[in-house]
């Protein structure tokens, strides 16, 4: 195996993880998070050349998988034939009891726009707002601004949804 090849492969096992988080963030059927991972896999490669270290390993990967999932969402992306990868992480088949919570806070989270639920997204990773602002090209204390809003947003979504 060429160097750039064990380099993807060691990339992509470090943080299959997380792409695959941010890929189900965007999307609630397997078949599009499917996609979706695949698109930024493919992404990750193109571009893995070019990377510079200018920033961590981490906030490049969590950077290409916000724009490929936000560039997916607006349609800009031209989605042709995809061959299925076999997803090692199961989020759609878990019986765990905090589930139907969980649940909830993705629909929530799911009615906001894509910048806004890309930083929910890297704020409940523990991501600190420097490198949020880094991953998604705000200033830090934006990022303070936009997560009050955004947890208003939220709060109300909630209350709302206990009025019913």
């Amino acid at each position: 195996m060429q160097k750039s090849e064990e380099k993807f492969v060691a990339l992509v096992e470090e943080y299959k993880q997380t792409i695959y988080m941010v890929c189900y963030l965007f999307s609630k059927e397997r078949a599009e998070v499917e996609e979706l991972y695949q698109d930024i896999l493919i992404n990750i490669w193109k571009s893995l050349p070019q990377f510079e270290g200018r920033s961590s390993v981490r906030t490049w990967v969590w950077r290409v998988s916000l724009n490929t999932c936000i560039s997916w969402q607006r349609g800009k992306r031209k989605r042709g034939a995809r061959v299925p990868l076999e997803l090692s992480v199961d989020l759609y088949n878990d019986t765990d009891n905090d589930t139907r919570q969980i649940q909830m806070l993705h629909e929530r989270i799911n009615k906001l726009g894509p910048f806004d639920r890309a930083i929910v997204l890297l704020w409940l990773e523990n991501i600190s707002y420097e490198e949020i602002g880094e991953i998604v090209g705000i200033s830090a204390k934006n990022v303070s601004v936009r997560l009050f809003r955004i947890k208003e947003q939220l709060r109300q979504m909630s209350n709302n949804n206990s009025q019913e």
